[in-house]
């Protein structure tokens, strides 16, 4: 038996235990905490610090939660099994719309690398250190339409060829912080952001995240532009004889345009059946399916993302069994905090406890779980994600002291957003 097989069954044997320890009331506290969140935050603690398995560690940690109150405090919903049974039907639709969305958004990303966009974009870039910049600005944009991760990884594809393969870790913090910051803002740009529009919350109550991510965007983008240059100037290459694939652009704006048009007509003629059905998610596929003739699709990439994707769906089923009302009071400097947070722990799990306990600033949460992430290489999943590619950026300390600017840019970009629109918390969703 594997270590990651031993340590999910130690979590179960752990969680069966735990009722023969603590007395069966409906609250169980240590040191004041519900004990749920301290199974949570150990979950979290693991993903980071054991990355070759946080697949085994996230359903460890979603069992060991879900038969602790199963037997012992139990939900919402009820007690016991049918307590359990209750509490995922409740979920259930969240949970289908979040799959089906980044499993469709894995073969969309494919078929806008395939188009040939990111091999052409560099022509157009300046030789000097603002080429670097327009490439995060480039990043940016891409992740507002597309997966933080796609434009992580296709941010990450056109350095190594800029740059001959030289590239600084300041400027791959600063490729991971762009990433995040252009997904802030827009529902199909980040999973934090698909989540909360999923669970109700209109793109407009998010798109203010913008303010701060702009201001992010043009502190982070001097400084490593700057670093970049400095350590291995750009060198482009023409790609003359590269074209477009327009057939692909034109699938990756249908899949989107299905998803957003899904989520308005269910949002006002049917809000009371959005609940009851994964719709927004079922559109996606449909725009799949209609477009497998135009261009083949390339289904190996589901394999690829089958695993990642359950990661975090099991997250999310963890944050939503957790006792929300124990949480702070939502407020500016909550969701602050929530940013340094994040750059710790996966911002997947943050952004469902808060969307469970309802009352933020969207586009604040937003902006702070998504950027807050880029703070150290594995406080998000592009940030993973492109040092599996640049496994040099496997390092706190070299993150830190290089990309010491995507925290700067943090606070700043933070601050300046609440100098200008002020806190708006919303209630429930």
């Amino acid at each position: 038996m594997t270590n990651r097989w031993l340590l999910f069954a130690a979590g179960i044997v752990f969680a069966f235990y735990t009722p023969t320890v603590f007395a069966a009331t409906n609250e169980v506290l240590i040191a004041g905490i519900p004990i749920e969140f301290i199974f949570f935050a150990t979950t979290l603690l693991c993903v980071a610090l054991f990355h070759n398995y946080t697949f085994y560690v996230a359903v460890t940690g979603l069992s060991v939660i879900a038969i602790f109150k199963t037997i012992v405090t139990g939900f919402q919903d009820g007690t016991g099994f049918t307590g359990l049974l209750g509490h995922v039907e409740h979920e259930w639709v969240t949970l289908a719309n979040l799959f089906c969305l980044l499993m469709g958004f894995a073969i969309l990303a494919r078929h806008f690398e395939k188009s040939h966009v990111p091999v052409i974009l560099p022509r157009y870039l300046p030789s000097d250190w603002k080429g670097g910049f327009v490439l995060l600005v480039l990043v940016f944009v891409i992740s507002s339409f597309l997966d933080n991760i796609a434009a992580a990884l296709i941010g990450g594809a056109m350095a190594h060829q800029l740059f001959r393969a030289r590239v600084h870790i300041g400027y791959l913090a600063a490729i991971v912080a762009a990433s995040n910051a252009g997904g802030s803002g827009s529902v199909v740009g980040d999973t934090t952001t698909t989540m909360m529009w999923i669970h109700g919350i209109a793109p407009g109550q998010v798109v203010h995240a913008y303010v701060a991510a702009a201001v992010a965007l043009v502190i982070v983008g001097l400084v490593a532009a700057r670093q970049q240059h400095a350590y291995s100037p750009i060198l482009k290459h023409a790609h003359a004889h590269t074209h477009v694939d327009w057939h692909r652009i034109a699938i990756v704006g249908l899949i989107l345009l299905f998803a957003v048009l899904t989520n308005l007509f269910v949002n006002m003629l049917l809000p009371e059946l959005g609940d009851r059905f994964p719709f927004i998610g079922v559109a996606v596929w449909v725009a799949i399916i209609l477009t497998a003739r135009v261009r083949q699709h390339d289904w190996v990439v589901l394999g690829e993302n089958i695993k990642g994707t359950l990661f975090l769906l099991s997250l999310v089923l963890s944050a939503s069994m957790m006792p929300v009302e124990e949480l702070p009071v939502a407020s500016w400097h909550t969701a602050f905090g929530l940013g340094f947070i994040s750059a710790a722990f996966d911002n997947i799990p943050l952004t469902a406890l808060a969307l469970t306990q309802g009352g933020y600033d969207w586009g604040f949460l937003a902006f702070a779980v998504g950027f807050g992430g880029s703070m150290l290489w594995f406080g998000s999943s592009a940030g993973v994600a492109l040092s599996n590619m640049y496994p040099e950026a496997k390092s706190v300390g070299l993150w830190l002291r290089h990309g010491w600017h995507v925290a700067v840019a943090y606070v700043i970009g933070f601050m300046v957003m609440l100098a200008l629109l002020g806190w708006q918390g919303h209630g429930l969703v």
